[in-house]
């Protein structure tokens, strides 16, 4: 008997349909440029905070606190072209495959498809914070978070307040100025902020920021490559002048750890976050795949966005207004339509203007291994302007 993985995977011929992600943080206030419609940025109910996430081909179930949901974070198959409740987990679906869907490879070293993108979109800046490096995530069991960020122009039509990331530590920075800063964190602004530096924000740009090093993100809305993981540590205790708890920055701290500053400070990569070159080891400008005059002519231009890293990759395709292209790629991805309309392999793609909380939309998609290797046609069905997408793939492939 066929099961509900199988028909998806080939109704789509090695490409699935996915259902939006929508993930609510309760320390954040939306930006309002998900294209969720305002009457449901709350859906989860004000007590879970406003949505202002929305998660591509996560395997990851999100850690919201004791009210997160079962299926929190985790992402949807959509079985079929139509609206339709037939709808099965993409972690199951990814189990059941296998190698025929993320590649012989991936499967088996990591037996999942081990990273998603997302998108971010907040008012306000984020806390100060970093994701665990592998030796302290294993300690808690849980694994690493090395992330990338992309702004993309579609989905930034305002900046929020605060268009600039503090990154890093000013060069010069001790382990005891960040332990005093801990000390100071009951007493309101604890001055975290006061060791880092701000950089502004540029659209169409991107940043690489490995596990371990300390960010506060600021207000554009954001494509966020990273592994499939959702542990952090928040070293600022005030933020928009709404206090942080302690736990906050010692959830995922072994229990005996979480009063032991030397331990906490041990988190930071202390050299990456010092790096007097910051700006030109981790800023990411879009480089094409191959000259833009050939691509051009080919009918589609083609330009990694996320890279430096091994572990994920990111490309923006943009198909020419009329044109139809074949993307070859080396390996599995997900994919989200961020401008116009068109084809993809026997979807049609579209782009919302506003999306009801539990709609479907035609705009998010994962492309099988031997679909992306063998070929997808993509077609721009506008006169007038590109199809843009925005592709993730996994770590066996790189920019190269």
């Amino acid at each position: 008997m066929t099961t509900t993985a199988e028909k998806a995977f080939q109704y789509g011929e090695g490409i699935l349909r996915m259902a939006p992600n929508w993930v609510p943080r309760s320390f954040c206030i939306p930006g309002g440029r998900l294209k969720l419609h305002p009457a449901d940025l709350y859906a989860y109910g004000t007590h879970r905070g406003g949505i202002d996430e929305r998660w591509f081909a996560s395997t990851v179930k999100a850690d919201n606190g004791p009210l997160t949901l079962p299926d929190e974070g985790l992402s949807y198959v959509v079985c079929g072209k139509e609206d339709t409740d037939n709808k099965v987990l993409f972690r199951d679906v990814v189990a059941e495959l296998g190698a025929s869907l993320i590649g012989k490879p991936l499967w088996e070293r990591y037996g999942t498809f081990p990273v998603f993108a997302k998108f971010f979109d907040n008012r306000q800046a984020l806390p100060f914070h970093l994701h665990h490096r592998k030796e302290h995530a294993e300690l808690v069991g849980q694994p690493p978070k090395p992330e990338a960020y992309y702004f993309p122009p579609q989905m930034n039509h305002h900046r929020g307040e605060f268009p600039y990331t503090f990154f890093g530590l000013e060069p010069g920075t001790t382990p005891e100025d960040v332990k005093s800063c801990l000390r100071r964190w009951h007493e309101g602004d604890n001055g975290a902020l006061d060791l880092s530096r701000a950089y502004r924000l540029t659209l169409g740009t991107g940043w690489n920021i490995p596990a371990g090093i300390l960010h506060a993100p600021g207000t554009l809305c954001t494509y966020e490559p990273q592994w499939a993981s959702d542990i952090y540590a928040m070293f600022q205790s005030l933020v928009n002048d709404v206090p942080m708890g302690w736990e906050m920055l010692t959830h995922y701290v072994p229990e005996d750890c979480r009063q032991d500053l030397d331990f906490i400070v041990s988190l930071i990569d202390w050299e990456a976050n010092t790096d007097p070159q910051f700006r030109k080891n981790h800023l990411l400008v879009p480089k094409p795949i191959k000259p833009v005059e050939e691509m051009r002519d080919e009918g589609a231009l083609q330009y990694w966005v996320v890279y430096q890293t091994p572990l994920f990759s990111s490309k923006e395709v943009q198909v020419l207004p009329g044109r139809s292209v074949i993307l070859k790629d080396n390996g599995a991805y997900s994919v989200i339509a961020v401008q116009g309309h068109g084809v993809l392999g026997v979807w049609d793609v579209e782009t919302p203007n506003l999306i009801r909380f539990g709609q479907l939309t035609q705009d998010e998609f994962f492309v099988s291994a031997s679909a992306a290797t063998e070929g997808v046609k993509v077609e721009n069905r506008s006169a007038s302007e590109p199809l843009i997408l925005l592709q993730t793939f996994g770590p066996t492939l790189t920019e190269d």
